[in-house]
């Protein structure tokens, strides 16, 4: 894979996570800070890999597809 192509793979990657972690943390934080740190990171883990693989990824992908089929108005 050509670093360009890293580059955008690693861009959209982090568009996903970033809020899927902060939406996570937002809504369970205070609930899930009881538990030990192995199982906190265990919980966001098992539920934001499958999330961000087959949701988040394939959305922004399509997204991005179709913002560049759109022809531009001027």
């Amino acid at each position: 894979m050509k670093t360009k192509m890293k580059l955008i793979a690693s861009l959209k990657i982090w568009a996903v996570i970033y809020p899927s972690i902060t939406l996570f943390l937002a809504v369970f934080g205070e609930p899930l800070s009881v538990l030990p740190l192995y199982q906190r990171t265990f919980l966001l883990t098992i539920t934001l890999v499958p999330w961000i693989v087959f949701v988040g990824v394939p959305f922004v992908d399509a997204m991005l597809k179709k913002l560049s089929s759109e022809p531009m108005n001027k």
